[in-house]
């Protein structure tokens, strides 16, 4: 590990991928980024993160793992009840890249997307970096940190 950023995003917003952009636009941490692996597109609810632009604004691989395979028509319903407004745009952000099976050694396939490499690039960037379990060590450990950074008592952050 190199080092950790911590940036937020608005519930249900749509600035995930502009915090993002921003968050490793200024890292000092940026040169030695290879690729940006994320868990899933949705972070803080059904803010979607904009894959392509990501790709395109830092020329970097842009991997997504996601632990359970997605259930599409529920997730496009609950997009049309609470967002009808940019429900079609959501969408779209939601089946940009198919999802595809990555078999793993504790026999749970994991779900991959890939943006700026290929199938077989982004499985073998999920497999190196897989070092307890069958999830990414950065995901792995972003998570733990995450968790660490919300208060047990009342579910808020520290």
């Amino acid at each position: 590990m190199e080092g950790i950023l911590r940036t937020s995003v608005a519930i249900d917003g749509t600035d995930a991928t502009d915090r993002i952009l921003t968050l490793l636009g200024r890292s000092p941490f940026l040169d030695g980024v290879r690729a940006v692996l994320l868990d899933g597109i949705a972070v803080g609810g059904f803010n979607l993160v904009d894959l392509d632009r990501l790709y395109e604004k830092l020329q970097r691989p842009i991997v997504t793992v996601t632990r359970r395979a997605p259930d599409f028509s529920a997730i496009h319903a609950a997009l049309r009840k609470y967002f009808p407004r940019d429900a079609p745009a959501r969408w779209r952000l939601v089946r940009a890249h198919p999802l595809f099976r990555l078999a793993t050694p504790e026999g749970n396939p994991l779900r991959v997307s890939a943006v700026g490499c290929t199938r077989a690039e982004a499985s073998v960037m999920v497999r190196r970096t897989t070092v307890r379990g069958n999830v990414p060590e950065p995901l792995r450990l972003a998570r733990l940190i995450a968790r660490a950074l919300v208060r047990s008592d009342t579910g808020k952050p520290a």
